[in-house]
């Protein structure tokens, strides 16, 4: 996602005077960014953008006023996480991987998911989420199986996903075999997968096994 994508897919907002009004006055005065991005929804409409699956309108109009910014993103992100609605952390979320804030977004991140906002624990786990350490994205990705957030919405999944995460999720599905219930069927073809990229590395390891043993004989 770039913030040329987003301006694309947002030409044909209710109000692109405003839009381009707003991105001008935020580079050069950015304190105004606090007046404009609970402004958005309104002014751009919340509306699915279709060339941008997965935004909202307001998203993306929020989310390119946070790169207009001249400086200080880390701030202005965080200050407007925290005083905004549902829908302003949710962009602001899906913000970070455009801002030049390095890590500095991760306690947003831990924020959102430890809520019960299923939309936000989803915004949360998209790319930015490779700066969240190992253990922190386990659990998150546990949270997605448990509130039934679709484990599409997890960036670099299969890249990311460990033994430690396949051990979790099979101990996981124990728990519900026991309870007679079963884990949705994305988190079932995770382990499946997880499972045999376990038994192939095995495998491999046994036939080196087996060839060093014959050259040793």
């Amino acid at each position: 996602m770039t913030p040329d994508q987003l301006r694309a897919a947002l030409r044909g907002v209710p109000d692109p005077d405003w839009l381009a009004a707003a991105l001008h006055q935020v580079a050069a005065e950015p304190a105004t960014i606090e007046r404009f991005f609970p402004a958005a929804g309104r002014r751009c409409g919340r509306h699915e953008l279709p060339d941008l699956p997965g935004w909202t309108a307001d998203e993306a109009a929020r989310a390119l006023l946070l790169t207009a910014l001249p400086t200080d993103h880390a701030r202005y992100a965080e200050a407007l996480y925290r005083h905004g609605d549902a829908a302003e952390r949710r962009a602001v979320l899906k913000a970070l991987p455009l801002l030049p804030v390095g890590a500095a977004g991760v306690p947003l991140l831990h924020d959102a998911i430890r809520t019960n906002d299923t939309r936000l624990v989803a915004a949360a786990l998209g790319p930015y989420a490779r700066h969240l350490a190992p253990a922190a994205w386990r659990q998150a990705v546990l949270k997605c199986v448990f509130t039934g957030v679709p484990l599409a919405v997890v960036a670099d999944l299969d890249a990311r996903a460990d033994g430690e995460l396949a051990a979790m999720l099979a101990a996981l599905a124990a728990e519900r075999q026991a309870a007679g219930r079963t884990l949705p069927a994305d988190a079932t073809d995770l382990l499946d997968r997880l499972s045999a990229d376990r038994a192939s590395t095995a495998a491999g390891r046994a036939g080196g096994s087996d060839r060093l043993s014959t050259r040793e004989a």
